[in-house]
Protein backbone atom coordinates (compact mmCIF):
# COMPACT_ATOMS: atom_id res chain seq x y z
CA UNK A 1 0.00 0.00 0.00
CA UNK A 2 2.98 2.41 0.74
CA UNK A 3 4.74 1.50 -2.56
CA UNK A 4 2.13 1.94 -4.19
CA UNK A 5 1.33 5.13 -2.90
CA UNK A 6 4.77 5.73 -3.83
CA UNK A 7 4.40 5.14 -7.15
CA UNK A 8 1.42 7.21 -7.63
CA UNK A 9 1.42 9.42 -10.62
CA UNK A 10 1.62 12.28 -8.59
CA UNK A 11 4.88 11.56 -7.41
CA UNK A 12 6.45 12.77 -10.53
CA UNK A 13 5.42 16.55 -10.16
CA UNK A 14 7.16 16.35 -6.94
CA UNK A 15 10.68 15.37 -8.27
CA UNK A 16 10.04 18.10 -10.39
CA UNK A 17 10.00 20.87 -8.23
CA UNK A 18 11.68 23.91 -8.67
CA UNK A 19 12.56 27.07 -6.47
CA UNK A 20 10.96 29.64 -7.01
CA UNK A 21 13.21 32.33 -9.03
CA UNK A 22 13.68 35.56 -6.96
CA UNK A 23 15.53 37.49 -10.14
CA UNK A 24 12.13 39.53 -10.48
CA UNK A 25 13.15 41.27 -7.29
CA UNK A 26 16.67 41.46 -7.23
CA UNK A 27 16.85 43.23 -10.50
CA UNK A 28 14.57 46.09 -8.73
CA UNK A 29 16.66 46.33 -5.78
CA UNK A 30 17.89 50.19 -5.54
CA UNK A 31 21.43 50.51 -3.81
CA UNK A 32 22.31 53.78 -1.25
CA UNK A 33 24.17 55.00 -4.45
CA UNK A 34 21.16 55.08 -6.57
CA UNK A 35 19.21 57.25 -3.69
CA UNK A 36 22.73 59.36 -3.21
CA UNK A 37 24.28 59.83 -6.22
CA UNK A 38 26.88 62.18 -4.19
CA UNK A 39 27.95 58.61 -3.19
CA UNK A 40 29.08 57.63 -6.32
CA UNK A 41 32.41 57.77 -6.14
CA UNK A 42 32.24 54.49 -3.68
CA UNK A 43 30.25 52.56 -6.17
CA UNK A 44 32.86 50.21 -8.06
CA UNK A 45 30.55 50.61 -10.93
CA UNK A 46 31.09 54.50 -10.75
CA UNK A 47 34.19 54.29 -10.16
CA UNK A 48 34.91 52.37 -13.47
CA UNK A 49 33.37 54.60 -15.54
CA UNK A 50 35.14 57.57 -14.01
CA UNK A 51 38.48 55.34 -14.35
CA UNK A 52 37.84 55.03 -18.23
CA UNK A 53 36.70 59.00 -18.11
CA UNK A 54 40.00 59.98 -17.05
CA UNK A 55 42.05 57.41 -18.56
CA UNK A 56 40.59 58.56 -22.24
CA UNK A 57 41.44 62.05 -21.04
CA UNK A 58 44.92 61.32 -20.00
CA UNK A 59 44.88 60.04 -23.56
CA UNK A 60 43.37 62.96 -25.16
CA UNK A 61 45.63 65.55 -23.22
CA UNK A 62 49.07 63.33 -24.22
CA UNK A 63 47.61 63.29 -28.26
CA UNK A 64 47.30 67.15 -28.29
CA UNK A 65 51.03 67.36 -26.81
CA UNK A 66 51.73 64.81 -29.51
CA UNK A 67 50.32 66.82 -31.86
CA UNK A 68 51.78 70.27 -30.74
CA UNK A 69 55.33 68.64 -30.88
CA UNK A 70 55.27 67.26 -34.01
CA UNK A 71 53.47 70.47 -35.31
CA UNK A 72 56.75 72.43 -33.61
CA UNK A 73 59.37 69.92 -35.51
CA UNK A 74 57.27 70.40 -39.23
CA UNK A 75 59.59 70.43 -41.60
CA UNK A 76 59.84 72.48 -44.06
CA UNK A 77 58.04 75.10 -41.28
CA UNK A 78 54.55 76.24 -41.62
CA UNK A 79 53.10 79.49 -40.31
CA UNK A 80 51.35 77.37 -37.81
CA UNK A 81 54.20 75.68 -36.45
CA UNK A 82 55.89 79.11 -36.51
CA UNK A 83 53.42 80.53 -34.40
CA UNK A 84 52.79 77.92 -31.35
CA UNK A 85 56.73 77.77 -31.62
CA UNK A 86 57.37 81.54 -30.82
CA UNK A 87 54.20 81.68 -28.25
CA UNK A 88 56.05 78.43 -26.16
CA UNK A 89 59.52 80.11 -26.41
CA UNK A 90 58.00 83.30 -25.43
CA UNK A 91 56.25 82.33 -23.07
CA UNK A 92 59.13 80.72 -21.19
CA UNK A 93 61.86 83.11 -21.99
CA UNK A 94 59.33 86.24 -20.69
CA UNK A 95 61.44 86.95 -17.51
CA UNK A 96 64.94 87.45 -19.80
CA UNK A 97 62.86 89.49 -22.53
CA UNK A 98 61.53 92.14 -20.04
CA UNK A 99 65.00 92.75 -19.13
CA UNK A 100 66.10 93.73 -22.58
CA UNK A 101 62.70 95.09 -24.16
CA UNK A 102 59.65 97.11 -23.33
CA UNK A 103 56.26 95.93 -23.95
CA UNK A 104 55.87 97.21 -27.08
CA UNK A 105 59.36 95.96 -28.86
CA UNK A 106 58.26 92.40 -27.34
CA UNK A 107 55.31 92.62 -30.06
CA UNK A 108 57.76 93.49 -32.68
CA UNK A 109 59.89 90.64 -31.71
CA UNK A 110 57.96 88.39 -31.41
CA UNK A 111 56.49 89.48 -35.25
CA UNK A 112 60.17 89.04 -36.14
CA UNK A 113 60.84 85.96 -34.22
CA UNK A 114 57.83 84.39 -35.75
CA UNK A 115 58.72 85.43 -39.27
CA UNK A 116 62.44 83.78 -38.56
CA UNK A 117 61.00 80.67 -37.85
CA UNK A 118 58.84 80.38 -40.89
CA UNK A 119 61.73 81.37 -43.07
CA UNK A 120 64.66 79.32 -41.38
CA UNK A 121 62.92 77.24 -38.92
CA UNK A 122 64.53 76.48 -35.73
CA UNK A 123 68.23 77.33 -36.47
CA UNK A 124 67.38 81.10 -38.16
CA UNK A 125 65.47 81.67 -34.43
CA UNK A 126 68.49 80.01 -32.84
CA UNK A 127 70.56 83.13 -34.29
CA UNK A 128 68.60 85.29 -33.29
CA UNK A 129 67.71 84.43 -30.00
CA UNK A 130 71.89 84.27 -29.32
CA UNK A 131 72.19 88.14 -31.04
CA UNK A 132 69.40 89.30 -28.45
CA UNK A 133 70.87 87.44 -25.34
CA UNK A 134 74.76 88.76 -25.87
CA UNK A 135 73.14 92.15 -27.03
CA UNK A 136 70.89 92.38 -24.11
CA UNK A 137 74.18 91.04 -21.80
CA UNK A 138 76.76 93.83 -23.66
CA UNK A 139 74.01 96.60 -22.87
CA UNK A 140 73.74 95.76 -19.29
CA UNK A 141 77.55 95.51 -18.46
CA UNK A 142 78.86 99.03 -16.07
CA UNK A 143 74.99 100.44 -17.01
CA UNK A 144 74.90 102.33 -13.83
CA UNK A 145 78.81 104.13 -14.87
CA UNK A 146 77.22 104.60 -18.59
CA UNK A 147 73.68 106.57 -16.85
CA UNK A 148 76.64 108.63 -14.85
CA UNK A 149 78.46 109.53 -18.27
CA UNK A 150 74.85 110.05 -20.06
CA UNK A 151 75.92 107.58 -22.64
CA UNK A 152 73.54 104.59 -21.92
CA UNK A 153 70.68 103.32 -23.52
CA UNK A 154 67.17 104.83 -22.66
CA UNK A 155 64.90 102.70 -20.21
CA UNK A 156 67.76 100.37 -18.44
CA UNK A 157 68.53 99.44 -21.82
CA UNK A 158 65.24 98.15 -22.83
CA UNK A 159 64.70 98.47 -26.21
CA UNK A 160 61.39 99.56 -28.06
CA UNK A 161 59.97 98.47 -31.34
CA UNK A 162 62.02 101.33 -33.44
CA UNK A 163 65.16 99.32 -32.42
CA UNK A 164 64.47 95.93 -32.92
CA UNK A 165 62.55 96.87 -36.46
CA UNK A 166 65.80 98.97 -37.29
CA UNK A 167 67.74 95.82 -35.91
CA UNK A 168 66.13 93.47 -38.01
CA UNK A 169 65.00 95.70 -41.37
CA UNK A 170 67.43 93.42 -44.01
CA UNK A 171 67.11 90.32 -41.90
CA UNK A 172 63.53 90.81 -42.05
CA UNK A 173 63.35 91.23 -46.35
CA UNK A 174 65.50 88.21 -46.54
CA UNK A 175 63.02 86.51 -44.22
CA UNK A 176 60.56 87.36 -46.88
CA UNK A 177 62.79 87.03 -50.00
CA UNK A 178 63.16 83.23 -48.48
CA UNK A 179 59.73 82.97 -47.97
CA UNK A 180 58.41 83.53 -51.24
CA UNK A 181 61.35 81.45 -52.89
CA UNK A 182 62.51 84.66 -55.19
CA UNK A 183 65.50 83.76 -57.14
CA UNK A 184 64.48 80.03 -57.04
CA UNK A 185 66.94 77.47 -55.31
CA UNK A 186 70.11 79.64 -56.98
CA UNK A 187 69.57 82.09 -54.51
CA UNK A 188 68.14 80.75 -51.51
CA UNK A 189 71.41 80.05 -49.85
CA UNK A 190 72.67 83.78 -50.53
CA UNK A 191 69.17 84.74 -48.75
CA UNK A 192 69.86 82.90 -45.73
CA UNK A 193 73.70 84.42 -45.87
CA UNK A 194 72.30 87.88 -45.94
CA UNK A 195 70.41 86.98 -42.98
CA UNK A 196 73.18 85.46 -40.65
CA UNK A 197 75.21 88.77 -42.27
CA UNK A 198 72.75 91.07 -40.86
CA UNK A 199 72.91 89.82 -37.74
CA UNK A 200 76.13 89.92 -36.94
CA UNK A 201 76.68 93.45 -38.17
CA UNK A 202 74.35 94.21 -35.80
CA UNK A 203 75.53 92.81 -33.18
CA UNK A 204 79.24 93.58 -33.78
CA UNK A 205 77.76 97.20 -33.72
CA UNK A 206 76.14 96.72 -30.26
CA UNK A 207 78.87 94.84 -28.73
CA UNK A 208 81.91 97.13 -30.13
CA UNK A 209 79.42 100.04 -28.85
CA UNK A 210 78.47 98.82 -25.08
CA UNK A 211 81.93 97.50 -24.55
CA UNK A 212 83.98 100.36 -25.50
CA UNK A 213 81.54 102.91 -23.17
CA UNK A 214 82.16 100.85 -20.41
CA UNK A 215 86.20 99.84 -20.97
CA UNK A 216 87.14 101.89 -23.61
CA UNK A 217 90.58 103.79 -22.19
CA UNK A 218 90.86 106.11 -25.58
CA UNK A 219 88.56 107.02 -28.20
CA UNK A 220 88.93 108.30 -31.36
CA UNK A 221 86.66 109.83 -34.10
CA UNK A 222 86.94 107.52 -37.21
CA UNK A 223 87.13 110.88 -39.54
CA UNK A 224 89.68 112.71 -37.88
CA UNK A 225 91.22 109.72 -35.54
CA UNK A 226 91.24 113.03 -32.85
CA UNK A 227 90.43 112.00 -29.06
CA UNK A 228 86.24 112.54 -27.75
CA UNK A 229 84.61 111.58 -25.27
CA UNK A 230 82.97 108.06 -24.86
CA UNK A 231 79.81 107.70 -26.16
CA UNK A 232 80.79 110.33 -29.20
CA UNK A 233 78.82 109.72 -32.32
CA UNK A 234 81.44 107.62 -35.03
CA UNK A 235 83.86 107.30 -32.29
CA UNK A 236 85.61 103.76 -31.89
CA UNK A 237 88.21 102.07 -29.36
CA UNK A 238 90.47 99.58 -29.58
CA UNK A 239 88.88 97.80 -26.61
CA UNK A 240 84.66 98.11 -28.51
CA UNK A 241 86.67 97.12 -32.21
CA UNK A 242 87.92 93.75 -30.37
CA UNK A 243 85.23 93.32 -28.96
CA UNK A 244 82.56 93.83 -31.54
CA UNK A 245 84.92 91.36 -34.03
CA UNK A 246 84.89 88.38 -31.21
CA UNK A 247 80.65 89.20 -31.20
CA UNK A 248 80.78 88.74 -34.80
CA UNK A 249 83.18 85.70 -35.55
CA UNK A 250 80.69 84.12 -32.53
CA UNK A 251 77.85 84.34 -34.15
CA UNK A 252 78.92 83.66 -37.62
CA UNK A 253 80.03 79.92 -35.52
CA UNK A 254 76.62 79.99 -34.38
CA UNK A 255 75.45 79.96 -37.88
CA UNK A 256 78.02 77.62 -39.12
CA UNK A 257 77.20 75.15 -36.55
CA UNK A 258 73.60 75.46 -37.37
CA UNK A 259 73.94 74.47 -41.02
CA UNK A 260 73.41 78.17 -42.27
CA UNK A 261 76.47 78.80 -43.46
CA UNK A 262 79.84 76.71 -44.27
CA UNK A 263 82.87 78.60 -43.28
CA UNK A 264 83.42 80.57 -46.13
CA UNK A 265 80.16 82.05 -45.70
CA UNK A 266 81.15 82.60 -41.87
CA UNK A 267 84.29 84.53 -42.74
CA UNK A 268 82.18 86.04 -44.89
CA UNK A 269 79.66 87.31 -42.77
CA UNK A 270 82.58 88.58 -40.26
CA UNK A 271 84.18 90.42 -43.14
CA UNK A 272 81.10 92.20 -44.43
CA UNK A 273 79.99 93.58 -40.66
CA UNK A 274 83.44 95.45 -39.61
CA UNK A 275 83.51 96.83 -43.02
CA UNK A 276 79.46 97.86 -42.56
CA UNK A 277 80.20 98.69 -38.85
CA UNK A 278 83.11 101.43 -40.36
CA UNK A 279 80.95 102.52 -42.69
CA UNK A 280 78.25 103.21 -39.90
CA UNK A 281 80.78 104.86 -37.76
CA UNK A 282 81.72 107.82 -40.71
CA UNK A 283 78.33 108.34 -41.14
CA UNK A 284 77.76 108.68 -37.54
CA UNK A 285 80.69 111.12 -37.62
CA UNK A 286 80.10 113.23 -40.76
CA UNK A 287 75.84 113.24 -40.64
CA UNK A 288 74.45 111.86 -37.45
CA UNK A 289 72.98 114.83 -35.36
CA UNK A 290 73.93 117.39 -38.24
CA UNK A 291 72.19 120.32 -39.35
CA UNK A 292 69.71 119.01 -42.18
CA UNK A 293 69.81 115.13 -41.10
CA UNK A 294 68.11 115.27 -37.93
CA UNK A 295 66.14 112.46 -39.46
CA UNK A 296 69.05 110.33 -38.99
CA UNK A 297 69.04 108.73 -35.97
CA UNK A 298 70.27 105.61 -34.54
CA UNK A 299 67.06 103.36 -35.43
CA UNK A 300 67.68 104.78 -39.60
CA UNK A 301 71.45 104.13 -39.12
CA UNK A 302 70.90 100.91 -37.49
CA UNK A 303 68.93 100.05 -40.63
CA UNK A 304 71.66 101.17 -43.35
CA UNK A 305 74.38 99.51 -41.28
CA UNK A 306 72.62 95.58 -41.31
CA UNK A 307 71.58 96.54 -45.06
CA UNK A 308 75.47 97.31 -45.99
CA UNK A 309 76.38 94.17 -44.11
CA UNK A 310 73.54 91.51 -46.24
CA UNK A 311 74.67 93.42 -49.55
CA UNK A 312 78.64 93.13 -48.78
CA UNK A 313 78.08 89.91 -48.24
CA UNK A 314 76.07 89.03 -51.04
CA UNK A 315 78.39 91.03 -53.45
CA UNK A 316 81.36 88.85 -52.02
CA UNK A 317 79.77 85.42 -51.74
CA UNK A 318 78.88 86.24 -55.80
CA UNK A 319 82.42 87.28 -56.61
CA UNK A 320 83.76 84.30 -54.85
CA UNK A 321 81.50 81.92 -56.86
CA UNK A 322 82.25 83.35 -59.95
CA UNK A 323 85.83 83.05 -59.52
Amino acid sequence: MAFSTLSSPALPLLFHYQKPKLSFLTSNIQTPFDYFPQLSTLNPKHHHKMSRTSSIKVVSDLGIVERAIQLVQSSPPTWQSALLSNIIIFTVGSPLLVTGLSASGIGAAFLLGTLTWRAFGFSGFLLVATYFVIGTAATKVKMAQKEAQGVAEKRKGRRGPGSVIGSSAAGCVCVFLSINGVGGEAFSRLWVLAFVASFCTKLSDTVSSEIGKAYGKTTYLVTTFKVVPRGTEGAVSAEGTLAGLLASVLLASVGYLTGQTNVPGAAICVIAAQIANFGESLIGASLQEKEGFRWLNNDVVNVINVSLGSILAVLMQKIILQS
